[in-house]
Formats: C-alpha cells, sequence, structure tokens
C-alpha cells in the first residue's frame, strides 16, 4: 500500500529556534476528565489520586464518603532470610543432565538444590480509611463525581438539604500530605464527623482537631507506621467526640492527612530511630497551616510541571462527554472512542506521577494504591515483567524524574542481597536477582520451577538505566549510577553463561522461561532447561548495553574485552520449523500454547535486538508468534495485553495494535480505567501507555520514526512533548496519517535520522534549538 510520505530532506521550510517552554498551554478540560454519574459502589470503582508517597482512593459518597489511604512504605514481614549455603558445586552436573536430554533427573535434582533461598515475607498494606459523615434530612441530589487528570483533584459535588457541598481531595508533594476540602454554598450548613480506621491498629486524639492512628503495638517486625488526620473549619467548631472529630456549623472545612514509618529505604532490616507520631502530626499541621489557596496552588505547580509536558489528541469522538463508565461499556460493545484511548494514555502518565516521584518507593504491583492487609501477590515487585513494565512511559512519555525511585530501588537490592545471592550462592561475580522482591530487598528462588528459578531479574532491570542515559543525555548518570549497575550485571553473566556441547555458544541456565512450562520427548511436562530465549536476550541486551555505556565514557578495559568477546558467543533464539520464535533452545511442544508470557520476545520489545533493518527474519518470526498466542486465547490478562500493542508497534502494524487496545479497554479495563489483570494490577496501564507512545513515536533503531504505527481509527491528531533517544523532544499534527508539522527540540545537539514511511533524512541539531519541518508530500512505500 502507498501511503504520503513527507519530504525531509528537500523541505519547503525548516524553522530553527531556540527551544521554547514544554507545556505552556491547559489542555481542554473534558478531554482529560474522568466522571460519573454515582458514587463508587466497590474500590475498583474509585478514583486514585497521589504524589508518590501518599495515596487515596476516593469513593466519592454523598453524605458518607470513604477516602481509603496508603502510604508507600507500610509493609508486613521482614524476617531477615539466612543466606542457604552455595549451589555452585552441583551446577554442572545439573546443566550436564540438561544438555542431555533428561529434563526429568535434571528438573528434580534442582529442585533439590537450587530452590533455597526464602524471602523476606510480608505484604504490602493499606494505611487505612478515613471516614467523613455528614448529618442530613434529604437524599443527595444533583451528584457528580471526577477526577481531573490535569490538577490531580477528585471532585464529588452534591446538593443536600437545599445546599450545594463540593469536596475537592488532592495528594499533594510540596506539603507531603493529602488534601480533603469541603466546601457549601450556604455558610455555616457543614455538620459532620470524621474517623480513621484500620485492623491491627488503634486511634486516638491528640488534639482538639487532630486524630492519630498507630500500630506501634505490634510485635512482628514490619514496619511501624503513624497516619494522622488534622481539621480546620471556616465558621464553624471543631472539637473531639471520643475517636472521632466532630465539626458543627461551618463553611468550609480542610482536612490535612499525613503519614509516617520508620521503614529505611536503602537498608530495610535497619529501620529508622524516629518518633513516627510525632513527625506525621508535624506534617499534618504544617500542611494545614497556611491559606487553603496557597497549599492548592502549591499541588497544582508541582503536578503540572510534570502532567503537561505531553499532550496527545486521536481526534473528536462523538458521546465523549458522557460518563467515563458508559463510554467504556461502549467499547466494550464495540464502539471505537479515540478521544477515550488518549484520556487512557494520559491516565498512565497521571498515574506514575501519583505512584512514583524521587525519593519514594517504586511503583507496585498496584501502584501506590492498595486496600488490603495482604494483598494480591503481596503488591510486591514481581521483576520478570512487571516491575519493568511499569516504567515503560517514563522517558518517552516525559517524565524521568518518576524513575528515579526505580533507580534507587535496584541499587538498594543490589547492595542488601543482590551481590550476595550472586557470590555466596551461585559462586559468581557482579549482581543478579530472581523473578520477585519486596520492601524487604530480598529475591527468592522458592517455590515452582516454573517461576523462581530465573536468574535474569536483575540484569532486566538494569536496561533502564542505560534507557535513562539515551534520553537525557545525563553522563554523570550514566558514569555513577548506570555503567557501574550495568558492570555488575555482566559480570555476573560473564560467570553464569557456560559453553552449549552442541554448538559452543554460550547459554544460561539451568533456568525457566518465565512461568511457563514444555513438554519434552518423554511426554513429561517440565520448565527448567538450558538456554532459553529470554535468558540469551536478556544477555544479549546487557552486554550489548554494557559496552555501549562503555563505549559513551571511553573506557577500555579487561572487563570490556571480556564481555565484548562473550557477545559474540551468546547463542541466539531459534526460529522453529513453523517459523516461530523458539521459546527454548529446543522445539519443544507448549503445554499452554496460548501462556501469557511471551518471554521469547524480549528481543522485539523491550529489547532491540530484533529490527526490521537487522533481523528481518526475527522480525517475521516474531509476527508469527503473537498470532500464535493469540490464536490459543494468549493476551487475556491486562498486562499481556498491553504488551501485544508494544509488540505490533515495533512490528509498525497499526491496525493490529489498535485491535490490542481495543481488546485492552473492553476486556481488562475497571470502570476506574484501572488495569484488570484480573484482579487489578497496574502494569497493564503504564505498558498500555508505553504502547500508544510507541505507536507514535520510536526511537530504539537509530532513527526518530514518527507515526510508526499508526492506525486507520486516528487519522487526524496531534501530540506534543514525547520524548526520543538522543535528548529530543517530538511534537506532531497530522491530518489523513500524514504529518503536517513536525517539531523536533535537541537538548544535546547531534545529528539524527527522521522517518516517515519510508523516507529518511538527516539532521544536524544544536543542543537548546527547536527544529520545525513542513514539507510537500509524496507517495512512498510503508
Amino acid at each position: 500500500m502507498l501511503l504520503a510520505g513527507i519530504l525531509l530532506a528537500a523541505m519547503l521550510y525548516v524553522q530553527n529556534t531556540a527551544a521554547a517552554p514544554v507545556g505552556e498551554s491547559a489542555p481542554p478540560p473534558s478531554a482529560l476528565t474522568l466522571w460519573y454519574r454515582q458514587p463508587a459502589r466497590e474500590w475498583v470503582e474509585a478514583l486514585p489520586v497521589g504524589n508518590g508517597r501518599l495515596g487515596a482512593m476516593v469513593f466519592g459518597g454523598a453524605a458518607d464518603e470513604r477516602i481509603q489511604l496508603n502510604e508507600d512504605t507500610v509493609w508486613s514481614g521482614g524476617v531477615r532470610p539466612a543466606m542457604p549455603a552455595s549451589i555452585a558445586r552441583e551446577l554442572p552436573a545439573i546443566r550436564q543432565l540438561l544438555f542431555d536430554g533428561d529434563f526429568a533427573a535434571g528438573e528434580a535434582r534442582a529442585r533439590q538444590t537450587l530452590l533455597a533461598i526464602p524471602d523476606a515475607g510480608g505484604s504490602y498494606q493499606t494505611l487505612g480509611d478515613l471516614l467523613l459523615s455528614m448529618e442530613h434530612a434529604q437524599e443527595p441530589r444533583a451528584y457528580r463525581r471526577a477526577l481531573d487528570l490535569d490538577s490531580g483533584i477528585a471532585t464529588t459535588s452534591f446538593e443536600i438539604d437545599g445546599v450545594a457541598v463540593r469536596r475537592d481531595v488532592f495528594a499533594s508533594a510540596p506539603d507531603n500530605a493529602i488534601i480533603v476540602r469541603l466546601s457549601a454554598d450556604q455558610p455555616h450548613r457543614l455538620t459532620l464527623g470524621i474517623a480513621l480506621e484500620r485492623a491491627e491498629a488503634a486511634v486516638r486524639p491528640a488534639a482538639p482537631s487532630t486524630l492519630v492512628l498507630t500500630n506501634l503495638a505490634r510485635t512482628d517486625p514490619g514496619v511501624k507506621f503513624a497516619a494522622v488526620v488534622r481539621a480546620a473549619a471556616e465558621g464553624g467548631r471543631v472539637e473531639i467526640d471520643g475517636t472521632r472529630i466532630k465539626i458543627t456549623g461551618a463553611t468550609a472545612v480542610t482536612l490535612a492527612i499525613a503519614a509516617a514509618t520508620n521503614f529505611n529505604r536503602r537498608d530495610p532490616f535497619a529501620p529508622l530511630t524516629r518518633d513516627v507520631e510525632a513527625d506525621a502530626i508535624a506534617a499534618a499541621e504544617a500542611a494545614i497551616r497556611g491559606p487553603y489557596d496557597r497549599v492548592k496552588q502549591r499541588a497544582l505547580d508541582d503536578h503540572r510541571r510534570l502532567f503537561r509536558r505531553v499532550s496527545l489528541e486521536l481526534g473528536a469522538t462523538s458521546g465523549s462527554e458522557r460518563p467515563t463508565d458508559e463510554r467504556l461499556a461502549a467499547v466494550q460493545r464495540g464502539a471505537l472512542d479515540p478521544a477515550l484511548a488518549a484520556l487512557y494514555f494520559q491516565y498512565g502518565r497521571y498515574l506514575l506521577i501519583g505512584s512514583s516521584r524521587p525519593g519514594g518507593m517504586p511503583a507496585n504491583l498496584q501502584g501506590l494504591w492498595n486496600k488490603e492487609l495482604q494483598a494480591p501477590w503481596s503488591a510486591d515487585y514481581h521483576i520478570n515483567i512487571n516491575i519493568q513494565m511499569n516504567y515503560w512511559p517514563a522517558e518517552v512519555t516525559n517524565l524521568s524524574e518518576c524513575a528515579m525511585p526505580l533507580f534507587d530501588f535496584v541499587e538498594a537490592l543490589a547492595d542488601v542481597s543482590g551481590r550476595r545471592i550472586a557470590t555466596d550462592f551461585y559462586g559468581a561475580r557482579g549482581f543478579m536477582a530472581h523473578y520477585t522482591t519486596n520492601a524487604w530487598l530480598f529475591s527468592p528462588d522458592t517455590g515452582q520451577p516454573k517461576w523462581a528459578m530465573w536468574q535474569m531479574g536483575g540484569a532486566w532491570t538494569t536496561r533502564h538505566f542505560i534507557e535513562h542515559y539515551w534520553y537525557t543525555g545525563d553522563r554523570a548518570f550514566l558514569k555513577d549510577r548506570a555503567l557501574p549497575i550495568l558492570r555488575d550485571a555482566a559480570l555476573f553473566l560473564l560467570d553464569w553463561l557456560v559453553p552449549d556441547p552442541r554448538s559452543g555458544k554460550l547459554v544460561s541456565g539451568p533456568s525457566a522461561s518465565p512461568e511457563n512450562t514444555f513438554i519434552a520427548e518423554d511426554g513429561g511436562q517440565y520448565s527448567v532447561a538450558m538456554g532459553n530465549s529470554m535468558d540469551q536476550e536478556i544477555a544479549w541486551d546487557t552486554f550489548s548495553n554494557y559496552l555501549a555505556a562503555a563505549r559513551e565514557l571511553d573506557i577500555s578495559d579487561d572487563t570490556t574485552a571480556r564481555v565484548r568477546a562473550a557477545l559474540d558467543r551468546v547463542a541466539w533464539p531459534g526460529i522453529g520449523r513453523d517459523g516461530r520464535v523458539m521459546e527454548w533452545a529446543r522445539e519443544f511442544k507448549e503445554a499452554e500454547p496460548g501462556h501469557r508470557h511471551m518471554s521469547q520476545l524480549f528481543g522485539l520489545h523491550p529489547g532491540h535486538q530484533f529490527t526490521s533493518a537487522a533481523t528481518p527474519a526475527y522480525m517475521d518470526a516474531a509476527r508469527r508468534t503473537i498470532d500464535a498466542r493469540l490464536a490459543h486465547g494468549g493476551g487475556h490478562t491486562g498486562w499481556s495485553r498491553a504488551w501485544i500493542v508494544n509488540f505490533f508497534a515495533r512490528l509498525r502494524d497499526g491496525e493490529r495494535a489498535h485491535e490490542n487496545i481495543q481488546a485492552l479497554l473492553a476486556k481488562s479495563t475497571l470502570p476506574n480505567l484501572f488495569d484488570n489483570h484480573p484482579p487489578f494490577q497496574i502494569d497493564g496501564n503504564f505498558g498500555g501507555t508505553a504502547g500508544i507512545a510507541e505507536m507514535l513515536l520510536q526511537s530504539h533503531d537509530g532513527e526518530i520514526a514518527l507515526l510508526p504505527a499508526l492506525p486507520k481509527a486516528w487519522p487526524n491528531g496531534r501530540f506534543t512533548g514525547l520524548r526520543a533517544r538522543g535528548g529530543f523532544d517530538v511534537a506532531v499534527a497530522w491530518t489523513n496519517g500524514v504529518p503536517d508539522v513536525v517539531t523536533i527540540t535537541s537538548s544535546r545537539g547531534g545529528t539524527t535520522r527522521v522517518r516517515f514511511g519510508a523516507t529518511v533524512r538527516d539532521l544536524t541539531t544544536a543542543a537548546g534549538q527547536t527544529y520545525t519541518l513542513r514539507g510537500a508530500a509524496l507517495d512512498a512505500p510503508r
């Protein structure tokens, strides 16, 4: 098919200007608002706010409101695991059994010896609930609740007893508090009670306007915390009624909720010595001390500094004025709603801003928001795809700062347990981690081999460090943070990989392909093998990324020489007789052909080992792999479907990518637009946002590709502020699938290639300059 291309070489107009400020204009409010006609009936209908450390789920009740609270370090567990004896001597025998094809004996021996590292236990937990109860004689009417992504404010409005009431809830990063503001259109008409509740905790008043909730009496390790609500009323009376605050006859009420814990982010087994109760009270008092309008404006300015960096329009949608749940239901019936896809994209950015800020914990399986004492999968940090997917949108959607908690966490993981496990358990140098970890920074391998026996979690996380450099050009970060962690991951792999006796190539193992199993020639179902494709691709990726970092810093030494030699010997995944990328080194029958993990396609995304220019055979095999998985029911979890969107974007197939965006919304999205695994798991939100960005802009293959996977459903649109590797901010406006105007702002200078369809041209840039490209149309094969 021939499509119109944009002529970038013989440009009719090129404008070179100093870079303009980013994010100066406010977006249309309706395009960035989730809204509903009724309160949330269950938690997955409530609306989230967060400042990276404190979060809240706002149910939007009228007379009776529940606001569920979180603080990112409230974890149970924390018993330091004992390091088992080294298994280095066991590895050669297990490997030989697997090389010989005796998978029954090899896996049995691996179970007996390798599955030995316990975890530290525990779960991420709720901080508690804030409960508000208004006195009223009549039922509320004229109800509406909404979340404005541009302001970060969840608003509930209604009329009750002839009074119009508005309740705003937001999470302030500058004031380190959740703020609740109630106001009435008539003076002295607000009378309400305020309470804090949580299982396994106690509540007491600390002053006439303050409640304190603590778990300080607990005896197990866990985290000790205090949560505080402080109230201030305008034109009314505030008093304590048992363990409640009672406010009578107010015109407006402001609540500040703060929390403090004794968790030590760098060494969680050495808790901080602090008075968490006094610190939480002080934080709440500080947040409520100034004028409300000033507190609100500080929060708005801080939020918009991040959120407004990117805008996206995918075309007008009939019915976009309807409530969000009604629009989602229409998509479930087959409707197209490009504006809802744009809202979903921005919602992912909003959730990352809300759940991951510098100095805090990284976003976990539920981001920041969890109502349970024992969350699904403990709301931990699965590092066999989930935490990595959480951060796929960080760089490309202009939220580099939001990735800082991930970098801090990975470095702390390496310090606390990753190097010890590599050395003491595996007899290797460097740093490694298995399939999961949690706030206690230990990486177990206990459980079923199909998920537990996997040694690549640490190496995978390190690719985010080099990505940060590629996007930002921060050489201090490259030298001080990216290079050391990449070097340690590469050192582990140098010692872990062994020659395959059949080919002489270096292979990983014994290990599983994450969470999957195969059927061997003896008819048995196994998970442990040598040279599984994802392992090989992560090894290739890690070695390549380390060498790239070393080149940037002009480092050439014994380690780079060894890594370069090993890279040339790393075995690549095979392509099977059916034309698919093989998941294992042998062409086994799959026990679950529609498995949710598509681990053998790491090299397509998030890696860059497979590209159209360099490896067309692998690109074709990848497409066949995805088609086969989907034909057998694959993509049935939210995060898996989101990964498929990214795959098809990398394959430059806009129609199939869009088909899976539609499926993600229709099958795996909850009423509040949270991703549904099921149950709720936030990685699908982040993966979906990253996938939409990949459809609009790519830069992994040494060039800036404009609209590489644009579907017919988005013929007209525009985006601003997306980032490309090399330090470029990109904006594109398009009509009928063809760019009208492209602006590229360079933060570092240098030459890049810009592609639309088959047309590729060089662009030489200077740091701090913006380049506007306008051109004639031409027909070019896509």
